[in-house]
């Protein structure tokens, strides 16, 4: 639809709902999956390889689903089938993961989880795009924002307070996956399928202008060979602020995933004394792993405050200002883990980290929306996960190759070396050029499917 109404706040929220379900999921990921491989054995060199699978299902899954959304129309929709169908496999993995009893199966279901969940997420960048007008994209991703910093919140503070506020038992033998963990999947697993659902049900898209070339279109562009045509088209024919854009994410994930692998050992080793081998290792990296969803909570939890003031901010600052700001802040806050000893104290140091989160989930899809031809969105928001998930499968075959050279290396030092990323992802923000409209596809040589 050329001229799209404004929707009201309570449309964009539900058509933003489901990203709290599907940041549930990611949020149990997060916070929890360094801990269960360490309780199944893993060493800390070992723990990049594994977290492997989130990067390299979304380099693969995030543009084909992106491509197949674009030329599908039904009678459930264009993103909403797609939305479902990641929602029902994620969901299982969920329940399965916290039965894992050795790597080799977390490991897998872990790529299983990873792969359903952009099934889902891929499509949702896109479907703000498409029901919102240009005026209200920036408001669409900040509320999507809202949604991703509360169900973070949620899930990764979940396992210690049914620990602690519920009696849950909160240990478990060497080599097994403590109950109050495997509650809280399961608890993640009804709340992704719910929340998605809520969406799917709640908000209707907006059919092609003309069906038939639609169809006709699909046609002639269709299977894998139209896919591969596409591909090299759209990375050739790439928009010049999505090229700036594309290093900002660059090292700002580069920074982000430093901190989601290595924050729990972090301070496993730092704060609470853990050392491998000892009698008390595994309770001990069981307690960081708690602390770490309370971190990982808190950051959210700013992520979602902050979402309110990213509404306001939207209309009145330029995204690439606002986003400058809080990748600083956020480079901050990682950084000054370095200097903390006590645990209370580490959650100063994710107020950051939060507003840093809050802009990442909405600002760059805001400059980027602007600049992409609305015929190949969802295509094109697949591609710009390139430079989301490179930067993670850098980390994840070099770092740990890294650590295991130079076993001396404390892991602290990832996770400042990752607000040192941030930091320099802000200051490539400076060279981002906002589009006022989008850019058109005669304009820059790219063939309308």
């Amino acid at each position: 639809m050329t001229n799209k109404p404004n929707l009201s706040f309570w449309q964009i929220w539900n058509m933003c709902f489901g990203f709290l379900g599907i940041q549930f999921g990611w949020g149990l990921q997060m916070a929890n999956m360094s801990a269960i491989y360490q309780i199944l054995g893993a060493e800390e060199s070992q723990l990049a390889i594994l977290w492997l699978a989130a990067p390299v299902t979304g380099l693969f899954v995030q543009p084909v689903i992106g491509y197949l959304s674009d030329r599908t129309w039904n009678r459930f929709g264009r993103r909403r089938p797609y939305f479902l169908i990641g929602a029902v496999l994620a969901s299982a993995a969920l329940v399965f993961m916290p039965y894992s009893s050795t790597l080799w199966m977390a490991a897998g279901l872990l790529w299983v989880l990873d792969a359903s969940v952009n099934v889902s997420m891929e499509p949702f960048r896109a479907f703000v795009a498409d029901k919102l007008p240009s005026s209200q994209r920036p408001q669409g991703y900040a509320v999507q924002s809202l949604f991703i910093g509360l169900g973070a919140v949620m899930a990764s503070a979940l396992p210690w307070v049914l620990a602690n506020w519920f009696g849950v038992e909160g240990t478990a033998p060497a080599g097994t996956i403590p109950p109050a963990v495997r509650i809280a999947f399961h608890v993640g697993a009804a709340a992704f399928f719910c929340a998605v659902l809520w969406t799917v049900l709640s908000t209707p898209e907006y059919p092609p202008e003309d069906i038939e070339e639609f169809e006709r279109a699909k046609r002639s562009s269709g299977g894998v060979s139209g896919f591969v045509q596409e591909f090299g088209s759209g990375l050739s024919n790439m928009p010049a602020t999505m090229r700036q854009l594309a290093a900002v994410q660059f090292f700002t994930w580069m920074g982000l995933f430093c901190m989601w692998i290595y924050f729990s050992p972090a301070i496993a080793r730092q704060v609470f004394g853990a050392v491998k081998g000892a009698d008390n290792y595994s309770a001990l990296v069981a307690e960081a792993g708690y602390w770490t969803g309370v971190c990982f909570s808190v950051y959210n939890g700013v992520c979602f405050v902050f979402s309110f003031v990213l509404l306001a901010l939207a209309r009145k600052m330029s995204a690439r200002t606002i986003h400058i700001v809080c990748l600083l802040l956020g480079g901050a806050g990682l950084m000054s883990v370095a200097v903390v000893g006590d645990k209370n104290m580490l959650l100063l140091s994710m107020v950051g980290v939060g507003i840093a989160w809050a802009s990442i989930l909405s600002m760059p899809y805001a400059m980027l929306s602007e600049c992409l031809p609305a015929e190949k969105m969802g295509f094109y928001m697949g591609v710009f996960n390139f430079f989301i998930v490179l930067p993670q499968i850098v980390i994840s075959l070099g770092l740990g190759k890294l650590l295991e050279l130079m076993p001396q290396t404390n892991s602290l030092y990832v996770v400042v070396g990752g607000g040192a990323a941030m930091v320099l992802a802000a200051a490539l923000t400076t060279r981002v050029r906002e589009a006022a409209a989008a850019e058109a596809p005669a304009a820059r040589g790219v063939r309308a499917s």
